[in-house]
């Protein structure tokens, strides 16, 4: 690419939200359009499996592949954070499931002075982008480009959900419909079997058209400004540095850790840290890459007394041979499944109003995540809170571009993270331990029966819990003097620049956060496209 090509919008990051605004600021024809992406085509058939996400988490063709900071809380352990580096971002690696969150989780950013990001304000952005299997209807939507999938009934899954039941929790059919709490099947962003990413329901219909240029492997330096205003952006590809001009803005799509990352590169952040690097300040913002806030899991795994679970599929060539035909053929079985099949969401005090933990309940079980999977049956169910206190940071490590950041989440550092960490786990064995699943459970292989009291469970989260993959925040969105970006998503005290991805949560959501960042993708459209009407983007030279 020439030094200097203009175009009147640049997106960094093409993942769950970049896709989406690449392909409807190129809808009209009117805006010229450059998509950077640091990963590569997202062609590795595990992309498009829905398993395969388990053979993507220590994969460095795709996979960011980072680490957090040793955790004080943790006994010092690092713990695995692994994001997207692909066309689609982390929407091509991630479990694929299908979860909003809570109405609660958006009328409080709205409580929070972010005007236009209530329930009722970001539900119609839910409906465009969802393609609805089961037919539109007031909370869905039948015609978007990302598809959302039911997945096959099995009876380990109906043993959990009846043992829900009997443990006093209703059966839901959606964990999006008006109220989220019960047991049921998670629905999965998957089309006829294959994996629904953004990279292909948002990006593949839209690189046809000649107002979008996607350029990959191509990781984004920093932004350029004169003076206060972002004007461009510098980034390597092919050993080669280049820099292109934006005549109306930049958009920043680059992720929870990626996003606060490449603002501080570029001079917005706390002026201690670029200072010690060596980094000219734009911008003195403590808040760039400050309140991150993770979901974190502790998971209890089962020995299972019938060879019905994944890891018999995955324990012979055999049957591993039959799954693959049955797939190919029929686009059904194991392989189209995601990282979880079934779960809920439940109360830990019966007295609240809303749901404070989610389960995951998987048809596999392993010593850690990614890791090979047992040789004998077994499955695992998971539990999370779902609005942690914990607050955490990214923080750049090195004035290189290229050089991971620091991540820190200081997982279970607040006192109510770690006293409903106990009594979701406590829920957990509450349920698992109904007459509905107890035909299934020879033993309880983790964290074991030896592990009983509050402080033992507490201990066994510290030892063995780990990340459900759920960054967010650290670009948070808010009208105080310390947030990121304002409730347009206007990056404070600059011009010409925006961010527009999970990073922008005020709070996190109250369940898996793809589909409330591909949401912020749609939103952050419209508020582009209704700006430019206004006042008219320079036009690209």
């Amino acid at each position: 690419m020439p030094e200097q090509e203009a175009f009147d919008y640049i997106i960094v990051g093409a993942g769950s939200a970049g896709c989406v605004l690449a392909n409807r600021l190129t809808e009209s024809g009117r805006y010229r359009v450059l998509l950077l992406e640091a990963g590569g085509p997202d062609r590795n058939i595990w992309i498009h499996v829905p398993l395969g996400y388990g053979k993507l988490f220590t994969d460095p063709r795709v996979n960011w592949l980072f680490q957090s900071e040793p955790e004080a809380e943790l006994g010092g352990r690092s713990i695995i954070q692994p994001r997207g580096k692909v066309l689609g971002g982390s929407s091509s690696i991630n479990g694929l499931l299908y979860v909003r969150g809570q109405s609660r989780d958006f009328d409080h950013w709205r409580q929070l002075g972010n005007a236009g990001w209530s329930f009722d304000d970001v539900l119609p952005y839910f409906k465009k982008s969802e393609t609805q299997t089961r037919g539109a209807d007031e909370l869905h939507g039948g015609e978007g480009p990302l598809c959302v999938s039911d997945v096959e009934p099995h009876p380990l899954c109906e043993a959990f959900i009846e043992a829900a039941q009997q443990a006093g929790f209703p059966r839901t059919g959606d964990f999006n419909g008006a109220d989220q709490e019960g047991a049921g099947y998670y629905q999965t962003t998957t089309r006829k079997g294959r994996r629904c990413s953004t990279a292909q329901g948002y990006l593949k219909p839209a690189r046809s058209r000649a107002n979008l240029k996607v350029v990959s492997n191509a990781a984004a330096t920093r932004i350029v400004f004169e003076g206060r205003r972002a004007v461009g952006v510098e980034y390597r590809q092919g050993g080669a540095t280049h820099v292109a001009r934006a005549g109306g803005e930049i958009i920043v799509s680059s992720g929870a850790f990626g996003s606060p990352q490449l603002l501080q590169l570029s001079g917005l952040g706390p002026a201690s840290l670029l200072q010690s690097f060596g980094i000219p300040l734009v911008a003195d913002m403590p808040g760039v890459g400050a309140d991150l806030q993770d979901h974190y899991q502790a998971r209890f795994n089962y020995r299972c007394s019938e060879r019905i679970t994944i890891n018999d599929m995955m324990g012979s060539l055999h049957t591993r041979v039959a799954a693959g035909l049955n797939y190919i053929l029929f686009r059904k079985g194991f392989l189209t499944i995601g990282a979880g099949y079934a779960g809920g969401f439940f109360k830990t005090d019966p007295s609240l109003p809303s749901p404070d933990v989610q389960i995951h309940f998987i048809l596999f079980s392993a010593e850690a995540v990614g890791q090979k999977l047992h040789p004998f049956p077994g499955f695992l169910a998971s539990v999370c809170q779902l609005r942690p206190e914990s607050r955490g940071h990214v923080h750049i490590k090195s004035a290189d571009p290229l050089a991971a950041p620091a991540i820190a989440p200081r997982y279970l550092s607040a006192p109510v993270d770690r006293e409903i960490m106990i009594k979701g786990m406590q829920l957990t064995r509450k349920i698992m331990g109904q007459p509905a699943l107890a035909r299934y459970i020879v033993e309880e292989l983790v964290p074991g029966k030896q592990c009983a009291s509050d402080a033992d469970l507490l201990q066994f989260a510290r030892d063995k819990g780990t990340t459900v993959f759920h960054p967010t925040s650290t670009c948070r969105m808010g009208p105080d003097t310390t947030a990121v970006v304002d409730e347009r998503l206007r990056v404070r005290g600059v011009a010409g620049l925006r961010v527009a991805d999970a990073s922008i949560m005020p709070t996190l959501v109250s369940g898996n956060t793809n589909a409330a960042a591909i949401m912020i993708g749609e939103k952050a459209s419209d508020m582009i496209l209704q700006d430019a009407k206004a006042t008219p983007a320079r036009a690209a030279a």
